[in-house]
């Protein structure tokens, strides 16, 4: 038997439906999600409602290749990054990538929190794990464009769709035979503060009324800075990589540590761990430093992450005790944990510690607000996701002649003339024929340097898009002069042909990190017997294109001029600019160069200091 509703009936239930819905309504909003609330109060709002399972999950981050949209949103994950060389795919658009970071974001948004996370990649020396990216001088060169180039690479990034830069470093690199050197702008902390305006480059000026010691980021073109590797890695003892800088307290303040108190100050959104140890105690486990210093001291509020499988090395061998390492790790301080592929491992290991009280959830949440507290100011909650506005940024002819304009005020003309009143340079343009010979004339792969489309840099111009210094002269001297190119030429090949000059581009192939460690930093054969055959016969310019001094001291004599082009990336146009005198050399030596290796380690105001070059010399034309 059917059963009458009557209408009053119906119209009650409606009633009842419309006031389970306002409820409903009302309960689900989210303070968190509401941007004119105070920042801390929409942290609060949203710690209060995380799991643990979701608090570690924001300090995790991934590798790309080693997690999937559906793994990262069901463990929380809260950052994914690309390591070098990670790309969607060979020669990726930006279209592209701005596709693949969205897709991550995407599963992110979809959690029951809808956390958004960062996503990071070493853009050193601009975007260069991107293809037809504007490579710029590694920081050894760099100078005073320091801070349009950091906007530059923001912009760059953030065409991509990525949003946290791992940059820059602030180590003060004391022995060149590190492996790193070249990504440090000076032996001299001086220097390396005066560098730290790279940080407003990528972030923004921080505003005059800001808490010091508060991260800060303006806008969508902008991009999250980290200041690397804290703290003293430049010093470690025969410049041996990821190894021990043995130092007093007061040393390591004076020298290593005054960067990052700039930094800071500059509202620095993050804080990367170096690998190596202090007077015998890993960075990684130094919870003096890193809670104790730069957390309560220095009061920053930013967030600690760790190098790339960093806590691995808090143990002998790496990995060999990995609950312990997390436990150290975590305790002293860092906040997000950088993971190649033991995701579950991490996260198991990292629950284990806290469900058993060995790391307490104060120091979890400690984390998790300086990670939020991150993503707020980011305002990644309002505009989580990447859009194509940006991608014809990438490579565009203005970040290319910013490019070409750090170059000429890079280099460093050592020596101009076998004597005082025969200089060399500038080159004559309009003359009948002239040589461009060495390994690094014609190679983009060279010329670029480490952490260029690959962790090690890449040994070819194929995937690289910019000029190299050979085309640079072609287009550069007159239309009328014969430009021959040999990479070694033996002297009875050159003698003949009656050369007004000739050009020698010699130097280091492409290495980063412990693979650059050397302990004799020579020019790469053969370039020394290209230098010995050529000058011999022939009035000639060697250009060194390195990340460090070399040793040079035996050819010296045999050189007409000389000059230190460092790694200065895609743009040889500028190092032509130089050579045939359209601008003037300006560059100083922001490094000493040494005569022997047996000097090293030698900086200026140590009392053996003899060097070759001083720091700071550099010839004017």
């Amino acid at each position: 038997m059917m059963k009458v509703v009557s209408r009053g009936m119906k119209m009650k239930m409606m009633v009842m439906v419309l006031m389970v819905i306002v409820v409903t309504e009302a309960k689900e909003y989210m303070k968190y999600r509401d941007p004119k609330q105070p920042l801390n109060a929409r942290i609060r709002d949203l710690m209060k409602r995380m799991s643990l399972e979701e608090k570690i999950g924001q300090m995790t981050q991934i590798e790309r290749m080693h997690v999937s949209p559906t793994l990262l949103k069901k463990y929380f994950i809260g950052s994914v990054l690309s390591g070098a060389g990670s790309s969607p795919s060979p020669k990726a658009s930006a279209e592209e990538w701005v596709k693949m970071v969205n897709t991550f974001q995407k599963a992110a948004l979809s959690t029951r929190l809808g956390i958004p996370i960062f996503y990071g990649a070493d853009a050193t020396h601009g975007n260069n794990n991107v293809y037809n990216a504007t490579i710029f001088p590694h920081n050894v060169g760099l100078g005073a464009t320091r801070q349009r180039i950091g906007a530059v690479t923001a912009l760059e990034v953030r065409a991509t769709g990525i949003n946290y830069n791992f940059a820059p470093s602030l180590a003060v690199c004391r022995d060149p035979r590190w492996g790193q050197c070249f990504e440090s702008y000076s032996e001299d902390p001086k220097v390396v503060r005066a560098m730290t305006e790279f940080i407003p480059g990528l972030q923004g000026d921080i505003p005059p009324a800001s808490r010091k010691g508060v991260p800060f980021l303006t806008g969508k073109k902008k991009v999250a800075a980290c200041a690397k590797g804290f703290v003293g890695e430049g010093g470690t003892v025969n410049g041996i990589d990821k190894n021990n800088t043995e130092l007093d307290f007061h040393g390591l303040l004076s020298i290593h540590m005054l960067p990052y108190l700039d930094s800071i100050r500059k509202g620095v959104i993050s804080v990367m761990v170096a690998y190596s140890s202090w007077n015998g105690r890993k960075m990684h486990a130094n919870r003096d430093l890193l809670t104790g210093f730069l957390k309560h001291k220095l009061k920053f509020r930013g967030f600690i992450i760790s190098s790339w499988l960093g806590i691995d090395r808090i143990t002998d061998p790496p990995h060999s005790n990995y609950s312990h390492s997390i436990e150290a790790g975590i305790l002293a301080g860092i906040d997000i944990v950088m993971l190649e592929d033991n995701l579950t491992e991490f996260i198991d290991d990292l629950t284990y510690q806290v469900k058993s009280n060995n790391i307490p959830m104060s120091r979890i949440d400690d984390a998790v607000l300086r990670i939020l507290r991150v993503k707020f100011t980011m305002g990644l909650f309002e505009n989580p996701l990447a859009d194509l506005s940006l991608v014809n940024q990438l490579g565009s002819q203005n970040h290319r002649e910013l490019s070409r304009e750090a170059v000429r005020r890079s280099l460093v003309l050592l020596k101009n003339g076998k004597s005082t009143n025969q200089p060399l340079l500038p080159l004559k343009k309009d003359v009948q024929k002239v040589l461009v010979t060495g390994t690094h004339a014609d190679n983009l792969g060279y010329q670029c340097g480490g952490w260029t489309v690959e962790w090690q840099g890449v040994k070819d111009s194929d995937p690289i898009v910019g000029t190299t210094v050979l085309n640079a002269i072609r287009k550069t001297v007159d239309p009328s002069t014969q430009v021959v190119h040999m990479i070694n030429p033996g002297m009875d090949l050159v003698k003949p042909q009656n050369f007004s000059y000739a050009i020698i581009v010699v130097g280091e192939i492409p290495y980063a990190e412990e693979k650059g460690d050397s302990k004799n930093l020579t020019i790469i054969e053969p370039g020394p017997s290209t230098i010995r055959n050529v000058c011999r016969v022939v009035r000639c310019v060697v250009v060194i294109i390195s990340g460090r001094p070399v040793t040079i001291e035996p050819y010296l004599d045999k050189i007409d001029a000389l000059v230190a082009a460092w790694l200065p990336g895609t743009e040889g146009q500028g190092v032509a600019d130089v050579l045939f005198g359209q601008y003037g050399f300006t560059g100083k030596l922001p490094r000493t160069w040494f005569k022997s290796v047996d000097q090293l380690p030698m900086n200026v105001g140590d009392p053996h200091y003899d060097p070759l070059f001083p720091f700071g010399f550099g010839l004017t034309t």
